[in-house]
């Protein structure tokens, strides 16, 4: 029923998005993405629904230089070979000029190298693997997420910073996106990596995590870093509470959405899990007066009036589809795939309503990964509430 729902929501979203001529000499402009809009990870289904949002916004407006904007986002369930056949649809058979935010590590590694190949802008990935700055072999990917590296980093040093003689577990998914995560959590901790002392993977195939759960509580952690896609990250601190384990959860920033991962988890039971940010928590009262904010929600009662306002992924959406407006734009009226992945490595300094203060987007050609800074922030039972400085790089 629920995988049957999403298709449907899918249909209905496909419907509200006019299809036009790859061609942006035609009057309109072609993009694509995949994202999973059913299988386990299709909370981020969000984000593609929150972009098509934004470009019919766009439209209705006029487009971006007076050109309207063709979104074509498809279901690839989170499954690769799902994306290839999708991606190959996109490209050959839509004739779009570039991908766009398509949703996943494993995802879009399988069509890196073809879109590469074929000179189609991989633009915004929405993932934080490492693998998306690589401009000297995949001189047409373009990252967005911080890395998973970097954020690693950022939450072991916070670990040894609050609670230095910590017990450490970690949970991620076998696959790259885990991998690069691991690696940057293991240099964070240095010389104290000995205090990871429960170490466990999962499959985003797997009903649940209920068995890793176990293991990690009986190791006697009280730090347990829940690197998992929301759907595994709410039964994780779901678990950890129904089995009496009250340790220290930190989220990563691809799943500390309120309405995707603690709602479901329990407000109660997710109370005092930290995170990064680099986007506005739209429950945190501090953004009440905040123009952007406020901007933000007059958009989503217009164009989204049945999704959550409490779902940080509809915040991610409407910002790098923002992002993609500045690039088209900056295009003006020669949108081409030249064109489009120059300004999209050539952002400088950008400020963005929805980014959290200090943070902005800056792209470089030895540097392409679009965010790199966060702050760390504590669930309070209602939103986010944010602590000491942004961190990372300028």
């Amino acid at each position: 029923m629920r995988r049957g729902r999403a298709l449907c929501a899918f249909t209905l979203l496909a419907a509200l998005i006019p299809l036009a001529s790859a061609h942006a000499s035609d009057g309109s402009i072609k993009i694509g993405n995949t994202a999973p809009y059913s299988g386990p990870a299709s909370a981020y289904g969000t984000i593609g629904r929150a972009e098509a949002a934004y470009f019919q916004m766009l439209n209705d407006k006029g487009g971006i230089n007076g050109r309207k904007v063709d979104f074509i986002t498809l279901d690839d369930g989170y499954a690769p070979a799902k994306t290839v056949e999708q991606t190959r649809r996109l490209v050959e058979q839509d004739e779009v000029l570039a991908l766009f935010s398509s949703v996943g590590t494993a995802p879009n590694i399988a069509v890196q190298k073809y879109l590469n190949i074929k000179k189609v802008p991989q633009l915004f990935v929405s993932s934080g693997a490492t693998r998306w700055n690589d401009p000297e072999h995949f001189p047409w990917t373009v990252g967005f997420n911080p890395t998973y590296e970097q954020e690693g980093r950022i939450y072991a040093q916070y670990i040894l910073n609050t609670k230095p003689d910590a017990r450490i577990a970690i949970i991620i998914p076998n696959e790259d996106a885990g991998k690069d995560y691991l690696k940057g959590f293991k240099d964070g901790l240095g010389e104290h990596v000995n205090q990871l002392v429960s170490q466990t993977t999962y499959l985003t195939t797997d009903p649940t995590i209920d068995s890793q759960m176990v293991l990690m509580r009986d190791s006697g952690a009280d730090v347990f870093f829940a690197e998992a896609t929301p759907k595994f990250a709410a039964q994780a601190i779901k678990k950890a509470a129904s089995m009496g384990w009250k340790p220290l959860i930190i989220l990563p920033s691809v799943s500390n959405s309120f309405g995707a991962v603690l709602e479901p988890a329990g407000l109660e039971n997710s109370t005092g899990v930290v995170t990064g940010l680099y986007l506005k928590d739209p429950n945190d009262p501090r953004w009440k007066d905040d123009p952007g904010m406020k901007d933000w929600h007059a958009w989503m009662k217009k164009y989204q009036p049945d999704a959550s306002t409490g779902d940080l992924f509809n915040v991610q959406g409407y910002t790098v589809a923002q992002v993609m407006e500045k690039v088209i734009a900056a295009c003006k009226d020669t949108v081409t795939r030249d064109c489009i992945i120059q300004q999209a490595t050539s952002l400088d300094h950008l400020d963005l309503p929805m980014l959290l203060p200090g943070i902005n987007v800056h792209t470089d050609k030895s540097n392409v990964i679009a965010i790199r800074q966060m702050q760390m922030a504590r669930f309070d039972g209602k939103s986010w509430v944010l602590m000491g400085d942004v961190l990372g790089d300028k």
